[in-house]
């Protein structure tokens, strides 16, 4: 779930780069580091040939795991002080993955902005996070008429088609929704009918329906009555 492209998604290609040996020691060593690491400096700590280091951290560059800087050792500057170092640091990259997909942060910072915004209106509490969760929901469609079969997989929800309703096989928040269930299955409940708003599928309703091994929200197109809020 990434409305403002800044939020956090599964990085298997960089958890891959660092499951490579070699890659991963040079990665710790860096990261150790209190200053950034030269090509020389990291191959002579670790003992390997300084082609073998300058590739492997050319490629946790490449990651976003590092980051590259270039400065002057020395201390010289102007005509006669050579060429910046190429050095490599700790980047801000954060790298998480969860099978199944999961994103409490994102939670997270919709119950943040939700009590913040509530201390300063007096709005409750709850009426703030549905709101703001309908606007995320919103904002996860994207721009157009975009498919809400493929927004849905695109966010972790895992949709299935159950005739003409959709079930989603999984629940993005399903630790917070076990132990506070009102609060974030009503919270969900509201991000999904957002979604549905920003997309091109107007035929489907949210609506609390919990089930085993189940997001407690399923689309459908009838008018049944919600059912109490169970985590899945």
């Amino acid at each position: 779930m990434d409305p403002s492209k800044d939020v956090t998604r599964p990085d298997v290609s960089a958890v891959a780069a660092l499951d490579e040996p070699t890659r991963r020691r040079l990665y710790d060593h860096v990261v150790r580091r209190p200053e950034p690491v030269s090509r020389d400096e990291a191959a002579e700590a670790l003992g390997l040939a300084r082609q073998t280091a300058a590739f492997h951290l050319d490629r946790l560059a490449d990651e976003s795991l590092l980051d590259v800087v270039y400065e002057r050792r020395s201390g010289r500057t102007g005509p006669g002080a050579g060429r910046p170092a190429k050095l490599y640091k700790r980047s801000a990259k954060q790298v998480t993955v969860s099978l199944p997909e999961r994103h409490y942060e994102l939670a997270g910072r919709l119950l943040a902005q939700a009590l913040e915004e509530s201390e300063s209106t007096g709005e409750a509490v709850r009426s703030v996070l549905h709101r703001k969760a309908h606007g995320l929901g919103a904002q996860l469609a994207g721009p157009g008429q975009a498919d809400v079969f493929a927004v849905l997989e695109e966010n972790g929800f895992e949709p299935r088609s159950d005739g003409d309703a959709i079930v989603l096989g999984n629940c993005p928040f399903h630790a917070l929704a076990r132990e506070h269930t009102q609060t974030v299955c009503g919270m969900n409940l509201h991000l999904l009918r957002g979604l549905l708003d920003g997309t091109s599928e107007s035929s489907l309703q949210a609506r609390l329906a919990p089930s085993p091994g189940h997001c407690c929200v399923r689309l459908e197109p009838d008018s049944s009555p919600s059912t109490s809020v169970r985590p899945s």
